[in-house]
């Protein structure tokens, strides 16, 4: 009878959320009506009308201006221009996710 060679256990692959790269890969599949104000770069907004206007969220959050306030301000006017809105980019700040969504992540993994 022919002994089989033990089989060298696997090492386990590690997962690097920390890269750029990752990090673009798994936003792009995220609903971005459901991110953060805090973590957006800034909104493109295409009117029917062939307009486009600019929400530099960014700018805003420098200038002292509160991200729920934001927040809610851009929801309830997007809300109340959707009949001339054609379309709306969300522009995410990957840094400010990483920073936020990182140390969460290490810890979560660190139990495992």
């Amino acid at each position: 009878m022919a002994q089989q060679k033990p089989k060298k256990p696997q090492k386990p692959k590690r997962l690097n959320l920390s890269s750029r790269n990752h990090w673009k890969n798994i936003l792009k599949d995220i609903d971005k009506k459901a991110v953060p104000v805090h973590v957006l770069e800034k909104l493109l907004v295409y009117l029917k009308d062939g307009t486009t206007v600019v929400v530099d969220i960014k700018q805003l959050l420098s200038q002292g201006h509160d991200a729920d306030l934001i927040q809610e301000h851009i929801e309830d006017r997007l809300k109340e221009l959707d009949m001339y809105i054609d379309d709306v980019d969300y522009f995410i700040d990957i840094d400010s996710v990483e920073a936020t969504v990182q140390p969460q992540t290490n810890k979560l993994l660190n139990k495992l």
